[in-house]
């Protein structure tokens, strides 16, 4: 998968929903980036790098399960600069997995707890969604899909805002995590 920066927040606090400088070009919500620069651009204070923990375990019990192909959006206000919006911290990440289901998918009970949306939101911070890509008639993928767009690109006050894609793979969680971990303990700002 071809990767982008990550774009700076616009001056309304989110990230921009296209390239202003080619509002017709490719660069454009959701912005493919490596799961490395998602959590080194959002490890900027605890709360947040607390999520992250919480994102790269929930991912790891996604992988244990079998569920590797595929990829994530990424939004809620995790992405946005809310400490400036609404003076608060994020609580949260959303996410979206649209995930390849394997033939021989089969979780063990405790594992169905993560696929479960209240657990996942508790045990890991991740307002967590699923879209089964290879098992979707191709008029409910399209539905599916168009709904989760239409849903994000735009805050709750209707203002289009941006979000973010990676891919499912575990290829980079570990550098990721590794990332992360050294961080948290160097010292994250409140």
């Amino acid at each position: 998968m071809p990767t982008v920066a990550i774009p700076a927040w616009s001056p309304q606090g989110v990230l921009p929903p296209i390239n202003s400088l080619d509002a017709t070009s490719a660069d454009r919500s959701p912005y493919e980036v490596t799961l490395l620069d998602l959590v080194m651009r959002f490890a900027t204070s605890q709360a947040r790098c607390q999520i992250l923990q919480g994102l790269l375990a929930y991912r790891s019990e996604l992988h244990a399960m079998g569920l590797q192909q595929g990829f994530q959006w990424i939004d809620g206000s995790f992405a946005e600069h809310v400490e400036i919006l609404e003076q608060r911290v994020p609580k949260d990440v959303d996410v979206v997995s649209f995930v390849h289901v394997p033939a021989n998918f089969n979780p063990s009970p405790p594992q169905l707890l993560v696929l479960d949306h209240d657990q996942a939101k508790l045990a890991y911070l991740v307002d967590a969604y699923f879209v089964e890509i290879n098992l979707l008639p191709p008029d409910n993928l399209i539905k599916q899909s168009t709904y989760w767009y239409s849903m994000w690109s735009h805050r709750r006050n209707q203002a289009w805002k941006g979000y973010l894609q990676v891919d499912m793979s575990p290829a980079e969680d570990a550098a990721a995590h590794a990332w992360l971990t050294a961080h948290i303990a160097g010292g994250v700002a409140p």
